[in-house]
């Protein structure tokens, strides 16, 4: 049976995200604050470089494209980065925690046990008045 252009997809994007939703742990903004000088964990922005020069980010946040994700967390990678594979727990989060919730089931379907995202995402940390590091825009 062949699907025609504009037709339903057999699973839609707002079921692969309630899916991976139900899977990974999401920790709320409040939470997420307090996580900030922990050594146990690594917040992981996976937002479009665009949007970091537009809105900011978390303090300290690693910025990881959600595009080279699996690619910088997998040791067999040419693209490795072993500040993703340091111990602490990734705690991911992008514009609205779609995408993060999607990342964050794809590791954990790559075998890392030490994922969580933030509750709403970068929304939610904004909404709530919580603390956003300005980035310089990119030159060149």
């Amino acid at each position: 049976m062949s699907r025609s252009p504009g037709e339903p997809l057999a699973r839609n994007s707002k079921t692969l995200v309630n899916e991976a939703s139900a899977r990974v742990r999401a920790i709320s903004p409040e939470e997420v604050a307090e996580l900030l000088d922990d050594d146990r964990y690594l917040i992981v922005d996976i937002r479009d470089p665009r949007e970091l020069e537009r809105e900011g980010t978390l303090p300290g946040a690693f910025r990881a494209p959600r595009g080279m994700l699996e690619f910088w967390v997998d040791p067999e990678s040419p693209y490795y980065k072993p500040a993703l594979d340091d111990g602490r727990t990734l705690v991911l989060y992008c514009g609205s925690a779609w995408r993060s919730a999607l990342s964050a089931a794809t590791l954990l379907d790559m075998g890392r046990e030490d994922v969580a995202h933030l509750e709403g995402g970068f929304s939610a940390w904004k909404d709530q008045g919580l603390p956003i590091e300005p980035l310089a825009p990119h030159k060149g």
